[in-house]
This record gives C-alpha cells, structure tokens and sequence, in this order.
C-alpha cells in the first residue's frame, strides 16, 4: 500500500452497443481472472469459465438480459477492474467484482462494494448476494465487509466442471 488509501475510484457503465468498450472489458475481466483463478481452479476450468461468461458476446447477452457492468477508474483515468450485478429475486446479484493485482490493498473494494450497495438501495432491494468459490480467501474479505454466507450451491457449468460456491448475503438496513 502507497498510504494513500483513500483515493477515490469513479464508474463508469458499460453501454450495449458499445462495441469497443465491450472488448475492452472482456480484456480486462480475462486478464484478472486468469491470474487470480487459474491457481484456485486450474487453467483449464478457468479458461473454460472466461469463454462462458467473461467472452465479448458472454459479456453483450449478459448486458441485454439486464445486467449492468461498470469499469472501476482510477484518479488518472486508467480502468483498474470492474463490477457487474443484477436483479435477482428479492436481492441485487452481484455477478463480478475485481481488480487489477496492484490495485488491491488500497481501499478500492470499499468503495466498490459501497457502489453496488447504493445500486441495490436505489433498485429497492433489502440485500446483495453473491457466490464465492469454497477455497477463494477473498469470501474473507466479503465477510469483513458484512457478508454472511447463507448456503452451499454446486452448480454444473458444464464441460465436466462445477462451481463449488458458498452464497454470500449482504443484508442492507
């Protein structure tokens, strides 16, 4: 940490028919993704899961069934990570939430979260859930930001692969 902490982050929403910014965020979302999973599940169930959900068109189908992807910026301007959520039930689901590896330590997730709290607040919803992989450390760092885990979900992504996730719920009163 550079003991600037408290730099804010702006957002910045990713438009549907913003051709270029759409691969740009798949880019970046591939990028983060490889470095952090592919120790946690293996390259091969990670590759797999980028094309699914994090590919251009994974990422524009996503945009048009309602979800909302948002660049995290720097002070200087530079697209650091990225959040996406949507309404899911009684809850905002929050989809993806990363950043860069330089990034992290310095307060971002904060403010990230703090983001996707008012998102939700502003959709009317009570809560903000999301699914972490069993063995991901950062479940930890949800749960230092008020995150509680609900249950256990295994979903078949297919390819012969699984999500092993706990459901993570951020009640908002």
């Amino acid at each position: 940490m550079d003991g600037n902490s408290a730099r804010t982050v702006r957002f910045e929403e990713l438009a549907i028919q913003d051709a270029q910014g759409i691969e740009e965020m798949s880019r970046l979302a591939s990028s983060i993704v490889k470095e952090y999973y592919d120790p946690l599940i293996g390259p091969e169930q990670n590759d797999y899961m980028i094309a699914l959900f994090q590919s251009a068109s994974s990422i524009a189908s996503q945009l048009a069934d309602g979800f909302r992807y948002f660049f995290v910026v720097d002070g200087a301007g530079r697209r650091i990570g990225y959040v996406a959520f949507v309404p899911h039930e009684d809850s905002l689901y929050l989809s993806k939430f990363y950043l860069c590896r330089d990034q992290r330590g310095q307060g971002h997730a904060r403010q990230m979260m703090a983001f996707v709290a008012d998102a939700a607040r502003e959709a009317g919803f009570g809560a903000v859930t999301l699914n972490v992989n069993r063995r991901n450390e950062s479940r930890f760092a949800y749960e230092a930001m008020g995150f509680r885990i609900v249950r256990e979900e295994v979903i078949d992504i297919g390819g012969g692969f699984v999500m092993d996730d706990y459901v993570h719920e951020l009640r908002l009163t």
